[in-house]
């Protein structure tokens, strides 16, 4: 035992000598590896910390401290998960070695005490730096909350706060006013002189490139979208998907075209250093609001429409429209002023006095103009062509909208009243939008509604879709249209609401690359890419089956049935290999489909018996093909022609054209006659049933020569007559013939018939003439014998 025990020993201290080398290096090398990046990041929570101090009152600033806190918290959640395997290694090696030996139990050799040691070490240096990271990560979470909750108080004080206006005040505010506008100008004169003295080429060079830009898309829109994007003034009466589609683009398009306008321009001279940091401002403001006065105007314009009334999406009257649209114009060019001379009072450091003053008059001007328009009677009937006041609701709307920003400027609350105003400009048009998008989806989903349209005339055109096709068409986009009107409409109107650009960008950005709810991470990237790859690999498989059908085997000759079964084996493996691709493209472990199996053995175990036999039934028919398409099998009382063969069921076509769906495992358990199996040889049989006659030889004889002589019939095997049964009073006959397709009986069957009747008609004729002649024969015969015994009875009478 002891000479066995010592090389063990040798051997197993050599082990975790070799073990203890290892570990220092290790465990050192992830202190060091992590701890700077710890640190790193704690530093850049002191420094926001900081900095959130001085952003106290700039809703800005505050969101991307927001953005950079919720950063660091990821990283420090990534550093601390990333200590998780060698911590379990670390554990699983600490329960190997086992506790140390207490008083009177043997002592254990020395690399085993050590090596318990420096993984005590380790772990207490791990534990250590994930203390630390704990401690940041309640830090920034802690400075999270902070930094919500100033912003949500922020932006409640900028409502709710109540400002003391005094109406005499009315000259000092009209002089800082003209000191305000005689300032911009300095600023504006003093930037030119430089932009025309030093960058004047730059200039022309981003206005040109975002000219080019703005043209692109309105052209490339009158191009691809015709008549869905252009009023037909030649049409009288429109559709209202017409209509619909005409506003929604009509709207979107020249507005899109002049923000990519005023949006490159701006990047441009941005790139070329051609603007100030205060003339950036201003003119990001000018470009922002003039870009939204010209797409409120177009959403008017589509929707009044007052120069062609045939395509308004409300029954307004012309003249009455051309009022509506300068109303509304005029509330989004004195919101639009708002915002810009804002942004002046911003750079310019103005007075409170004027920023109240100024932010009072626009809240008034715009209340009073939705009250104006409220007053209006614009509603055109189609009976009586009359013009009426708004319906009892939207005027009641109307005048409540118009009156919150004129009662709060008038109230002292002017942050809610410019709010107020802002919403209803801006959050309202962009909602009316959204609302024409959904309403152009709604109607483009509908029924044969798409391929109505000139888009899907022309796709229908190219690719030869039929109407169900369209149908699916239209509903994909009618989703696409839904989609994009979120993703463009719903930011808009978050941004409205205190909301940073930084901070959508990045809730988007989270969403798209994934996000957890338990222990379950979900990506919309992954999903999408694992839709698209799922449906390329599925129309991939579509093509080769039918490549590989129409070409391969078609020029080679391969016969119908296998043809079917090969296409279909293709298209299972294809279906299979999309759904793996497109699982595995979208994030989804493929190990986790070990539970799904054992959900599915239950399933089967409990009521998808029959199911699973009729698939498994199915897959046994492809490979052995006991009957291919095309053959004629009975099965039961079902005999018909095979049309299709699934996983599942097997389609066959009776002679009345009637479609019987089969399970598999009834064709695999029960009897199937098949025709056709090997080859189309077959034979037919024909009863015929004559009446008891003396000659029935001669009725075979004729049965037999019409069988014969038959050319579909074939010579080997020769054909023959058999007599089957006799009764006192019928004879039964049955014509046994080989044919080469056993699949055209029908006409041969029936070419056999007549031509039998029409012979043993004949026959029968015949034998009525043989009858009648021996009948006329046995007559005269019998007529001469009576002459002859007369003759003898006179001859003896006369010799008497």
């Amino acid at each position: 035992m002891n000479r066995l025990f010592l090389p063990r020993a040798i051997i197993l201290s050599i082990i975790w000598l070799m073990a203890a080398l290892s570990v220092p290096v290790l465990a050192e090398t992830i202190a060091d590896e992590k701890r700077p990046i710890i640190n790193e990041l704690k530093q850049s929570v002191a420094q926001l910390e900081t900095k959130l101090e001085q952003s106290l009152t700039n809703d800005e600033e505050l969101a991307a401290i927001k953005l950079k806190l919720d950063d660091i918290s990821r990283k420090l959640l990534e550093a601390g998960v990333s200590f998780r395997p060698r911590l379990t290694e670390i554990n699983s090696r600490l329960e190997q070695l086992g506790a140390a030996p207490g008083d009177g139990q043997p002592a254990e050799a020395d690399v085993v005490t050590e090596e318990r040691a420096r993984l005590a070490n380790e772990k207490a240096q791990i534990n250590a730096v994930l203390g630390e990271t704990e401690d940041a990560s309640l830090q920034v979470n802690r400075l999270s909350n902070k930094v919500i909750t100033i912003r949500r108080d922020l932006f409640s004080s900028t409502l709710s706060q109540r400002v003391q206006i005094d109406y005499s005040m009315g000259a000092n505010v009209t002089t800082a006013a003209g000191d305000q506008l005689t300032a911009l100008g300095k600023i504006v004169r003093s930037w030119w002189r430089f932009v025309v003295s030093f960058k004047l080429n730059s200039f022309l060079a981003a206005t040109f490139f975002a000219f080019v830009a703005a043209v692109l898309l309105e052209l490339g829109a009158r191009y691809f979208l015709g008549t869905i994007y252009q009023r037909d003034p030649e049409v009288e009466s429109p559709s209202y998907l017409s209509r619909l589609s005409v506003a929604f683009w009509s709207t979107l398009i020249p507005s899109a075209a002049v923000g990519v306008f005023f949006a490159t321009t701006y990047f441009f001279l941005d790139y070329f250093n051609v603007l100030r940091s205060d003339i950036a401002l201003i003119l990001r403001s000018v470009f922002s609001s003039a870009g939204l006065v010209y797409f409120i105007y177009r959403m008017a314009k589509a929707i009044i429409s007052p120069d062609m009334p045939a395509w308004r999406l409300m029954p307004i009257a012309p003249r009455s429209g051309k009022v509506l649209l300068a109303l509304a114009t005029t509330a989004a060019l004195v919101n639009g002023l708002d915002y810009v001379f804002t942004t002046v009072n911003q750079v310019l450091s103005s007075p409170l006095s004027l920023t109240v003053a100024k932010s009072l008059v626009s809240s008034l001007l715009i209340g009073a103009l939705i009250i104006w328009i409220a007053l209006l009677k614009p509603i055109q009937r189609e009976d009586d062509g009359e013009v009426h006041s708004w319906p009892k609701l939207a005027k009641i709307l109307l005048f409540g909208l118009g009156a919150i920003p004129v009662i709060s400027s008038l109230g002292g609350y002017i942050g809610f009243a410019r709010f107020a105003s802002q919403q209803i400009m801006v959050s309202g048009a962009f909602l009316i939008m959204m609302y024409l998008g959904f309403l152009t989806a709604r109607a483009i989903i509908e029924e044969g509604a798409f391929k109505s349209t000139k888009i899907g005339h022309g796709l229908q055109n190219k690719f030869g879709l039929d109407d169900s096709s369209m149908d699916q068409a239209g509903l994909i986009v009618g989703i696409l249209i839904n989609l994009m009107v979120l993703l463009i409409g719903l930011p808009l109107i978050l941004m409205q609401f205190g909301f940073q650009w930084s901070e959508l960008k990045d809730t988007f950005f989270r969403l798209m690359t994934g996000f957890s709810i338990g222990d379950f991470s979900i990506s919309l990237t992954g999903i999408l890419t694992g839709v698209v790859l799922f449906l390329v690999v599925y129309f991939f498989t579509r093509w080769f089956q039918r490549w590989l059908d129409t070409t391969v085997m078609v020029r080679g000759r391969v016969d119908v049935g296998v043809r079917n079964s090969i296409r279909t084996v293709i298209g299972y493996i294809g279906l299979c290999l999309a759904g793996l691709v497109g699982i595995s493209a979208a994030g989804f472990n493929l190990s986790n489909l070990a539970l799904i199996a054992g959900g599915l053995s239950l399933g089967i175990g409990f009521g998808l018996q029959n199911i699973v036999q009729n698939f498994v039934s199915g897959l046994i028919l492809l490979a052995e093909r006991p009957f291919k398409v095309g053959d004629w099998v009975e099965a039961g009382t079902v005999s018909g022609t095979v049309k299709k063969i699934s996983v599942r069921a097997t389609e066959v076509e009776t002679f009345q054209r009637q479609s019987i769906i089969v399970p598999n495992s009834t064709l695999i358990n029960g009897n199937v006659g098949n025709w056709t199996h090997h080859n189309k040889l077959g034979r037919i049989e024909i009863n015929f049933q004559i009446p008891m006659m003396d000659e029935p030889r001669r009725v075979h004889a004729v049965l037999l020569d019409v069988v014969r002589s038959n050319p579909s019939v074939l010579k080997n095997p020769a054909p023959y007559v058999a007599l089957t049964t006799m009764t006192h009073w019928q004879l039964t006959f049955d014509m046994y013939a080989f044919l080469a397709d056993i699949t055209a009986t029908t006409d041969i069957k029936n070419e056999l018939r007549f031509a039998a009747i029409e012979r043993l008609h004949q026959l029968n004729k015949e034998i009525e003439m043989e009858k009648a002649a021996a009948a006329a024969e046995a007559e005269a015969q019998a007529k001469v014998e009576t002459e002859a015994e007369d003759e003898a009875v006179v001859q003896k009478d006369a010799d008497a």
